[in-house]
């Protein structure tokens, strides 16, 4: 289970709707599961804690120890409260593990980080568009300030010519 949703924050059922009934802004919401294992992500990494540990893992695989090390290099975190970082991370899909004796190694798990580009995906259209309006104003606005600027135009013709 999801932390967001042990701790009662967001469930499956409540997601980003605000009380919309299932709706957000005239568009359907996705399937509920999906939209519950997305809430677990996001919690997961509203915490500077676990963001640092994905951080160290950036790199590749590393040891529990190690990540503690290196976590309490920036923090005061205890060995117990690393690991319960760890396991938050784990069940929101962020961080896979894998025994290797006695040790155990944690990695980035691809899935999870894929699933949180995919929704901050939606977003890059929203911005888009008004971005290239911006930039087409931007060149009408430089077209019309040269037209207008005593002999721009006899200065481009001999330059051409």
């Amino acid at each position: 289970m999801p932390a967001a949703a042990r701790a009662g924050t967001l469930g499956p059922d409540d997601g980003a709707r605000g009380g919309q009934g299932g709706r957000e802004q005239g568009r359907d919401l996705p399937d509920a599961a999906l939209d519950s294992a997305r809430a677990g992500v996001f919690e997961a990494l509203g915490d500077p804690v676990r963001r640092r540990l994905l951080e160290l893992l950036v790199p590749g695989e590393q040891p529990a120890g190690a990540l503690v090390t290196g976590l309490q290099a920036r923090v005061r975190i205890t060995q117990p409260a690393v690991s319960q970082h760890l396991k938050v991370l784990r069940e929101a899909g962020l961080v896979q593990v894998r025994a290797e004796g006695t040790r155990r190694l944690y990695a980035v798990d691809d899935a999870g980080t894929a699933a949180a580009r995919a929704w901050l995906a939606r977003f890059e259209d929203t911005f888009a568009q008004p971005l290239d309006a911006l930039a087409t104003e931007l060149v009408r606005g430089r077209r019309e300030r040269r037209r207008a600027a005593p002999g721009t135009a006899a200065r481009a013709g001999e330059a051409a010519g």
